[in-house]
């Protein structure tokens, strides 16, 4: 949901986004964010947000969710189900990143499944660079390189 506007942090991204483009495309949607929340309750933003997102999918997308209740894993265990979702030879495996207010019910029934960055919470800024960083470090566990260090 919405962009990424400090210059830092998209710069960080995008220096990542190159190099996971050396090992597989990958590339970020962004959803606009809702305009005039003010009047509107959080059930009726995370659906006009789901909406907008489910707008995006494509029928054979694996689609995981970015959720605070999803599971945990290590970058080791991350990179190993990268792998394995390559390995069945999906189309695009779907990272989502929900909008302030979490995910609608719709988002979570159409989802295949729920990883989570941390207990904690982070801006959606933070997030796109935590997680490209977390792709791009996978990517080099596949690949035997030595970014990673256990």
């Amino acid at each position: 949901m919405g962009k990424t506007s400090t210059k830092y942090i998209a710069d960080a991204i995008g220096e990542f986004l190159k190099r996971i483009n050396r090992y597989a495309p990958m590339e970020i949607l962004t959803v606009p964010d809702i305009k005039s929340t003010r009047g509107l309750t959080e059930d009726v933003q995370k659906q006009r947000e789901g909406a907008g997102i489910l707008s995006m999918l494509q029928g054979g997308d694996h689609v995981c969710l970015l959720d605070e209740r999803g599971r945990e894993m290590t970058s080791r265990e991350f990179a190993s189900m990268i792998d394995n979702r390559m390995n069945q030879g999906l189309k695009r495996l779907v990272f989502v990143i929900g909008g302030p207010h979490g995910f609608s019910q719709e988002m979570y029934d159409r989802a295949d499944s729920k990883l989570s960055l941390s207990r904690m919470t982070f801006t959606h800024e933070m997030v796109r660079l935590f997680f490209t960083e977390q792709v791009y470090r996978a990517m080099t566990i596949l690949r035997g390189e030595p970014y990673h260090h256990d």
